[in-house]
This record gives C-alpha cells, sequence and structure tokens, in this order.
C-alpha cells in the first residue's frame, strides 16, 4: 500500500480513535490523551524547546495509517540519553548541535515502540516510510541530528540497515517471578539483605506513615496541587524546573484513569509524599517522587517497595522505576538494557559517534555484568524466569 507522509504539529489535530488504532489502548505513555495532554498544558510546544513535528502517514482514503512522535529539541533536557558531550564537540568545532531532532515520548525513560503502525499493514513497509519521512524533516529543518530514544527490538534493525549508531545503557527493572506477595518475595533475598530491606520497611511503618493507591480519577485538584508541589520540589532541590505542569498531571489524571497511579504517603492523615506512576497491560512505570517529610526510607518505601507490592497484587511483570540508581541494585533491581538510534548529518561526526558508541558498549556490557553480582538474591532465585530486556 502506498502511503503518504506528512509533518503534523500537534497530536490534537488527530483523531484519538484513529491514534489507538495505531498505539493500542495497552501503554499509557503512547496513548492520545497523554501526548495531547503534554501539548495542551505547555510541557511541549512554543517555550520549552520541544516543538512538535509529528511524522503521519494515510492511506489511499486519507485515513491514519501511521505515525512517529517527534520532536524539534533546541536542547537535550528530559531526555535521559545523555549526549551533552556532543553539543559541546559541535561547539567546540565551531558547529551548531541544535536543533535536532527526537523520537520518544517527552520526559519519559520507558522503551516503547517508536514507529506506530496500523496492525493491518505492512509493519516494516511502514516504519521505513516514517523513518524516510523523518529523515527528509531533519535535512528541511536543518536539524544536526535525528534520535530516536527507548527504541524497541523490533525496530533496531530497521535503524540500523539504515545507517543509524545503535547505544545501550543500562537500567534497573524488577521482575515478577510469581511471588505470592512481598514476604514471598524476599525469601529469594541473601539473609543480610532481607535483614536490611526490612529494617527500612521497619522504621517506616514506626513512623507512622500509611500508604494509599490512588488511581487518576481518585485524586481531585487540591490533592494533585500537593503531589505536584512535592514533584517540583525534588526537581528544586536538582536545580531544575519541573517539567510537568500541575494542569497536566489533572488532565491526565482524569483521562488515563487507573493507568495513572499515585501511590500517596500521608503522616497523621496529612499528604507527606508521593510516588506517581503509570502502568500498562503488563508493567508499572515509576515516573515522579516527591516529599515534604524528612523520613530515614521514605523514598525507597514510597518508590520502590509500595510498587513492588502494587505489582505484586495486580500480576504486573516488571516494575521500571526510572533511570539510574545503584542503589536500586540492593533491592531487588536487576540491571536491564536500554538502547537508543541516533543519525548524524555530518559525517565526520557520525563516525567519531559510531566509534563512541562501540566503546561505550563494552563499558555498559561490563557495568551490567558486574551489577548482576551484586543482586541480593540467592542463586537458587536468579534461576526462575523472568522476561528481562535485551
Amino acid at each position: 500500500m502506498r502511503l503518504r507522509t506528512q509533518i503534523f504539529p500537534s497530536i490534537e489535530g488527530l483523531d484519538a480513535a484513529e491514534w489507538h488504532g495505531l498505539a493500542g489502548t495497552g501503554n499509557p505513555f503512547l496513548s492520545h490523551a497523554f501526548l495531547a495532554a503534554l501539548e495542551r498544558h505547555g510541557c511541549v510546544g512554543a517555550g520549552s524547546g520541544w516543538t512538535p513535528r509529528h511524522v503521519i502517514a494515510t492511506d489511499a482514503a486519507g485515513r491514519l495509517a501511521a505515525a512517529l512522535p517527534l520532536y524539534l529539541k533546541a536542547h537535550s533536557w528530559g531526555e535521559f540519553v545523555f549526549d551533552w558531550s556532543w553539543a559541546h564537540a559541535y561547539r567546540a568545532a565551531g558547529l551548531d548541535y541544535y536543533p535536532k531532532l527526537v523520537g520518544m515520548v517527552p520526559f519519559t525513560p520507558a522503551t516503547t515502540a517508536r514507529f506506530l503502525v496500523r496492525p493491518d499493514l505492512d509493519q516494516r513497509h511502514a516504519a521505513a516510510t516514517l523513518l524516510e519521512a523523518a529523515l527528509a524533516e531533519a535535512r528541511a529543518s536543518s536539524a544536526s541530528s535525528l534520535h530516536l530514544l527507548f527504541t524497541g527490538r523490533a525496530e533496531r534493525e530497521l535503524l540500523r540497515e539504515a545507517g543509524f549508531v545503535l547505544r545501550k545503557d543500562c537500567q534497573f527493572h524488577w521482575h515478577n517471578r510469581g511471588y505470592a506477595d512481598f514476604d514471598d518475595f524476599l525469601r529469594g533475598f541473601a539473609s543480610a539483605k532481607r535483614k536490611k530491606v526490612r529494617r527500612e520497611r521497619r522504621r517506616i511503618a514506626e513512623s507512622g506513615v500509611q500508604f494509599e493507591i490512588l488511581s487518576g480519577t481518585a485524586i481531585g485538584e487540591d490533592l494533585w496541587h500537593d503531589i505536584h508541589e512535592f514533584c517540583a520540589g525534588t526537581f528544586a532541590r536538582r536545580g531544575h524546573l519541573p517539567y510537568l505542569t500541575r494542569g497536566f498531571f489533572v488532565e491526565a489524571g482524569h483521562a488515563l484513569g487507573d493507568r495513572l497511579v499515585v501511590i500517596l504517603a500521608r503522616l497523621s492523615k496529612r499528604p507527606v509524599a508521593a510516588a506517581v506512576c503509570f502502568r500498562s497491560e503488563n508493567t508499572l512505570y515509576g515516573r515522579y517522587w516527591g516529599s515534604a517529610a524528612d523520613l530515614h526510607s521514605l523514598h525507597f518505601e514510597t518508590c520502590y517497595y509500595q510498587g513492588i507490592e502494587l505489582c505484586i497484587r495486580l500480576g504486573l511483570e516488571r516494575f521500571e522505576p526510572g533511570t539510574q540508581g545503584e542503589h536500586k541494585i540492593s533491592r531487588g533491581f536487576e540491571p536491564a538494557a536500554t538502547w537508543s538510534a541516533h543519525w548524524l548529518a555530518h559525517s565526520g561526526f557520525a563516525r567519531a559517534v559510531r566509534v563512541f558508541a562501540d566503546r561505550e558498549r563494552a563499558q555498559v556490557d561490563a557495568y551490567m555484568t558486574d551489577a548482576d553480582h551484586h543482586l541480593p538474591f540467592r542463586r537458587a532465585q536468579l534461576d526462575q524466569p523472568a522476561a528481562r530486556s535485551a
């Protein structure tokens, strides 16, 4: 089938039902509601450094057939695949690294499909058509480069064949091996590691903190104000403004329902901390956290242990709590590979980045092997099957 491509400046201009015919309804980050709320509440768009330049393809009848969410970037914030050194090298050479084109869900370091294709179409042909259009847009907009971040396994082969540089990184994910409850999960730990986790949880219980698990529709605007303030405080301590606005959370909570989950901590009935998570059909994604209380182990309980308990209760297969964080290893989160793909217009820099990525991949492999050796599990526990990223 011959597809016609064009650049679309807003998800809002696309029919939500047709969009979900491409992306499905299982993954919250690819939903029309999530991406449109980012645009409506200024998280992306004018003044944000994220200008939507979505590639869409339509069939002969004018129906939406495929799409690639794409953004023209004026900086590298909110991507979690760090290329600041590349930008510095361009600047040192007297060249402009920005603007660049980035294909990802903004502010979301989660591996999801980048090429969204209607199920009745030839998936590879449609993806190749989208990629060709994205490269044409990169050249037309004088972008230095095109980056597809947190790509899936099937997409990597297409991108490799197209000459993209593949870059590997490491996150830490929790895997559900059919645990009956949290104690069942801990039984697989070595004794000293198990005692440490129980001690952390006991501290929080003895402090009087109580937890609620709330779906997006159960949260009113006043509570969203508190939650957003908690999360904004975390960004402020790191010298940054929050990526997402309170208005975004209010709208997304209403639209996504139980696909947006907040783990709320209360002390004397007063909200003191929160972790904002999203969930798909099989995965919990931890995204933002903040606290107004300085309590030992509150972060671990709110962001990790409560999430693990939720996964066990709901039968979710995996918990992805975000990027980085070696402290996750001792709490049962295992190293998992993530991938990105990069095309650079400048041939000399493209060669240099390819050499860099090859060397970096060897370092990431060694790091992941070392991390495996520090996991808290007894060997027999790791021998049980779990779906781990490749």
